[in-house]
This record gives C-alpha cells, sequence and structure tokens, in this order.
C-alpha cells in the first residue's frame, strides 16, 4: 500500500464527529452541506493535519473546487484553520476540538459548539515525512499553557497584550496578530525507527 492510500484511508469520519460537526456548523450559522459536514467531521476525527490532497484522494466523490470552497467556509467560519508548511503546502485541521475514542454524548456536543474555536495552539512537524500534528494536549499538560492559552481570561489578554507589543516593537505600529502558533518540527514515531 503506497503512502497515498494510506493517507486516504486514514480519513474518516465517525458518527460522533459527524454529530459534532453538525452542531458546530449550526452553532456558527453556516449552511450544512454534505461537503462541509463531510469535511469538518473528517477534520475533527483526525489527529493531524490533511492536506487538500489527502483529502482529495479520500473523499473522491467531492470535486476539488467543492473541496476548496468547503475548506474556506470553515476556515471563515472559524471552525478548521490553515497551516502553511514549509513545503508550500497548506495542511487543514479543526484545532482543538479532536475526537477521543468513545461516545460523545449530548452534554459534550452542545458545550463543544458553543465554546470559541481556539487558534492559538501548537503543532509537531515531522521533517522526514512532512506531517502534522496537532498537539492539544500538550497545553494541558502546562508546556506551552504560559505563551499560547492561560488558566483565566485575565492572564491569557495580559499574555496577548505582551505579544502584541513585541510584535510592535519589533516591526513598528500598526502590526497586529491575529493568530499565534507554535511548530515543534522533529521525526514522528514512524520516521524515527
Amino acid at each position: 500500500m503506497n503512502s497515498k492510500h494510506i493517507a486516504a484511508s486514514n480519513i474518516t469520519a465517525s458518527p460522533d464527529a459527524s454529530a459534532l460537526a453538525q452542531v458546530q456548523l449550526r452553532a456558527a450559522s453556516v449552511r450544512v452541506t454534505p461537503a462541509r459536514l463531510k469535511v469538518l467531521a473528517a477534520l475533527l476525527g483526525a489527529r493531524r493535519a490533511f492536506t487538500h490532497q489527502d483529502m482529495q484522494d479520500a473523499f473522491a466523490d467531492l470535486d476539488r473546487v467543492t473541496l476548496y470552497r468547503a475548506l474556506d467556509c470553515l476556515i471563515e467560519a472559524g471552525l478548521a484553520h490553515k497551516i502553511a508548511g514549509d513545503d508550500r503546502v497548506f495542511r487543514y485541521s479543526a484545532g482543538t476540538d479532536h475526537l477521543e475514542r468513545g461516545a460523545v454524548d449530548a452534554d459534550v456536543l452542545t458545550t463543544a459548539a458553543s465554546m470559541p474555536q481556539q487558534h492559538q495552539h501548537s503543532h509537531f512537524k515531522c521533517t522526514r515525512c512532512a506531517k502534522v500534528f496537532c498537539l492539544d494536549d500538550i497545553g494541558q499538560a502546562g508546556l506551552v499553557a504560559g505563551v499560547l492559552t492561560a488558566a483565566d481570561e485575565q492572564a491569557r489578554l495580559a499574555t496577548l497584550r505582551q505579544l502584541q507589543a513585541a510584535l510592535q516593537a519589533s516591526l513598528g505600529a500598526g502590526f497586529r496578530s491575529h493568530d499565534i502558533e507554535l511548530t515543534i518540527k522533529g521525526w514522528c514515531a514512524d520516521c524515527a525507527h
């Protein structure tokens, strides 16, 4: 099995991911279409970010333009984000709302839909195979918590103000950030062997 088929076979949506995708689309006031639902559910169920080509290979029933439009809509609605790679290939992720294995109850779906999307998080990029993984759990462990997230809103806002001041001190007045990304580079478990 070649890497193209491996990547495509890893893109699947569980019933929980589909249910959560539908809730999130509605909560964001985005029209629920089969393409948007399928793409968001796949991103929610994924542990790593996927390229457009990965998704195109997995969803042969979606034409290229429909897939791009679905991804653009999800990004604009704040339900997904685009990660720029060193290889000039964009990868797409649903951010920190990955589903863990197991059932998702109605309370979890309601809570997840009402929470604002968090686009200040970290990634791990394998420099051998170029796969990108979201490091959601790393913030919970406290490694990135002080930089990208904070336990309370005041601390988070103070950190964002400090980063904005540093940005303006380096580049000048008028520069404003809207996303903060931290990328750790190395080798994934498969490539390290």
